[in-house]
């Protein structure tokens, strides 16, 4: 796995950053298919994006 997403993961992890992003993110890093529009968060939203795009530019917003 590269060092990136667990760098990432640790970063984000220890500013707090709200799990639902966090867990976005990742899904979204490693291109994993979405949740069912039921479970889908704002949260999990913004992460799922950003990881997609292979950045935390909305991170701040998400950090508690």
């Amino acid at each position: 796995m590269e060092q990136n997403y667990y760098d990432t993961v640790t970063q984000l992890e220890k500013a707090s950053t709200n799990r639902e992003y966090v867990l976005g993110w990742m899904g979204g890093y490693l291109q994993n298919p979405p949740r069912e529009e039921q479970r889908v968060t704002d949260g999990y939203e913004a992460g799922y994006t950003d990881g997609g795009n292979g950045n935390t530019n909305s991170a701040s917003k998400w950090a508690k």
